[in-house]
């Protein structure tokens, strides 16, 4: 049992991370700080520091190129129209009577075709309002109904969080997808049953000045939009069904390319690409940070330390996979930064604990989605904002978010216990 740091060390590094993001610090340069104090305070003197930092987010350069491709299939969904057109058919066809489950649904699925969760609600949110308004919800159900379905696609997409998880587990990303299927599929529900409750209460009602002029252009058809979606979900599935490795770093871009031939929209690729890189930059640069106190915390006592309380308290080793998603989300209050940060320091840990890949990982990333929501990230006022909530509305929504998230995870440690 070798390491660098004090396990004291690790965890003053996070706190004043987590203290920075707070005071509004960017995340990336709060993590970096974090981490560097955090090493010094660990024992640890300035090359090693230094080093140690830099190998971290070495670490994360391939998950940051898999990123920064998804970008333009992301790009291409928003900008032709096509995620909002998915959205459309899908609250048209089931109804206003079943607005939550429509709303729901049409959020999960555009963030599991590889849409970002927060840019999922923003999406949907025009739609969800207009109909909320019509059929009588407050924005309260409406918004719980767009993150517990984002949070639902999330688990299951090709998404930043993911894509880091698979990597620092070196599992393949598909199978780590569909891995969490049921845990999703719980989380739907659950989600559903939560904002139709929360419909029958009194609320914030939507009003007019909610409703903005939506821009005024022609959608695809819903082949159309779906059809790059289609492409990347069947080359992903190529390795499970056929062992045919097809990475998500082309698998991700060659589905926005036929998006975007799809939806009539190739003259503009280009311009689509470089929107939807300008939508992964932050995430991309953001784990560059992450890496730097992941580094730290990995080369620490900490993970020995906690392996050792768990033991004290009788409690299963698989248990540090889930915790250690809810805590680091909760700190950093983001699912990305969280799951990177858990997966990346306790995998090691874990395999050795004889715990497989796989769950793993699953376990780490839904955990991830319980408490990712709070008011020091962006997550928070990004979803607030599309609904037009004021911040006390948008506090009392966390707990139910974190049923939500609660949900998938329970489901995922109990997918591991049985299969």
């Amino acid at each position: 049992m070798t390491y660098e740091f004090t396990t004291l060390g690790a965890l003053i590094g996070l706190v004043i991370a987590i203290v920075l993001i707070i005071k509004k610090v960017h995340p990336a340069y709060s993590l970096i700080l974090g981490a560097l104090v955090g090493g010094f305070i660990g024992c640890g003197d300035l090359v090693t520091t230094v080093e140690t930092m830099v190998a971290g987010s070495q670490s994360m350069i391939s998950s940051v190129l898999r990123i920064m491709t998804s970008g333009i299939l992301a790009g291409t969904l928003i900008k032709t129209g096509a995620a909002e057109r998915i959205a459309e058919v899908i609250v048209e066809k089931l109804g206003d009577k079943r607005a939550i489950i429509a709303i729901t649904l049409a959020t999960m699925i555009i963030c599991a075709v590889g849409v970002f969760v927060d840019i999922s609600v923003i999406t949907v949110a025009p739609i969800a309002l207009a109909i909320g308004q019509k059929a009588g919800y407050n924005k309260a159900s409406l918004l719980l109904a767009m993150i517990g379905g984002g949070k639902a696609g999330n688990i299951i997409s090709p998404n930043p969080n993911t894509i880091a998880v698979s990597e620092a587990f070196q599992v393949d990303l598909t199978s780590l997808m569909i891995r969490n299927i049921i845990p999703a599929i719980g989380a739907l529900i659950v989600t559903i049953l939560i904002a139709t409750m929360l419909s029958k209460k009194k609320g914030t009602m939507v009003s007019s000045a909610d409703l903005e002029d939506r821009e005024t252009r022609q959608l695809p058809a819903f082949w159309q939009a779906v059809a790059g979606p289609i492409v990347v979900v069947a080359l992903l599935a190529l390795r499970p069904i056929c062992n045919v490795v097809i990475d998500p770093l082309i698998a991700l871009p060659l589905g926005g390319f036929v998006c975007a031939i799809a939806c009539g929209g190739i003259r503009k690729f280009i311009s689509y690409a470089e929107f939807g890189l300008s939508k992964v930059a932050g995430v991309s640069i953001l784990l560059i940070g992450t890496g730097t106190i992941a580094g730290i915390i990995k080369a620490s006592a900490l993970q020995y330390d906690v392996i050792n309380l768990l033991e004290m308290m009788n409690m299963p080793a698989f248990i540090l996979a889930p915790i250690a998603g809810i805590l680091m989300a909760g700190a950093t209050a983001s699912t990305t930064a969280g799951a990177t940060i858990a997966a990346q320091t306790f995998s090691g840990t874990l395999l050795e604990a004889g715990i497989p890949a796989l769950s793993a990982g699953a376990m780490i990333h839904a955990g991830a989605t319980v408490i990712d929501s709070l008011p020091h990230g962006s997550f928070f006022h990004a979803t607030g904002g599309a609904a037009g909530m004021k911040i006390e509305e948008r506090m009392k929504l966390i707990p139910f978010e974190a049923c939500v998230g609660l949900t998938s995870t329970v489901l995922s440690v109990v997918m591991y216990l049985v299969v």
